[in-house]
């Protein structure tokens, strides 16, 4: 039950980051470009699908899951619900494979959380150009790896009316989501 709990904890989490968008959509920030619907979900997405929220929040809930196995393979330490939240939000973004040998995965399996929850911060790159976007996500995933107060501190990221704002002034950038 209590991972059943932390997966719809996370759906929240990162439909927030995400935004939900019904008609497919090609991602030129992924490398390479990929369709993407709904929830920022990519498996099997064609060009001109559309979907509505309801079956978007499936896709999400099925790609978290998936997301969920693979911090539960990589991560050796015990973890809060919101470390895990974190995570599966970073691998969710990033792909399956994103902590496979990776600095942040070797800190935390090494018993460094803080240390692995800065490194969250290196992975705001895409073709190689930081993503003011991606910094806000990766800033909001290391705070709540960090905290389980409700009396903590709040993180400081760019609103939604902000980043919809840059965007359209924005060119676009090709490459993946990388750590710097």
């Amino acid at each position: 039950m209590k991972d059943r709990w932390s997966l719809l904890w996370a759906a929240r989490f990162v439909a927030k980051w995400e935004g939900f968008i019904p008609t497919a959509y090609l991602d030129t920030i992924a490398s390479p470009p990929v369709w993407t619907i709904g929830y920022g979900h990519t498996n099997g997405v064609r060009q001109g699908q559309t979907v509505s929220e309801s079956e978007a929040r499936k896709l999400l809930a099925a790609d978290l899951r998936d997301a969920a196995r693979a911090v539960a393979q990589e991560v050796k330490v015990p973890l809060t619900v919101r470390q895990r939240i974190a995570l599966i939000s970073i691998v969710f973004n990033c792909g399956p494979g994103a902590l496979d040998d990776t600095h942040l995965i070797k800190d935390l399996n090494g018993g460094n959380y803080e240390q692995a929850a800065d490194r969250f911060l290196e992975w705001d790159h895409a073709g190689g150009v930081q993503v003011e976007g991606l910094t806000n996500r990766r800033k909001s995933e290391r705070w709540m790896f960090l905290h389980d107060s409700s009396k903590a501190k709040k993180v400081d990221v760019t609103t939604h009316a902000q980043l919809s704002k840059a965007r359209k002034s924005a060119t676009p950038v090709t490459g993946g989501i990388s750590p710097r």
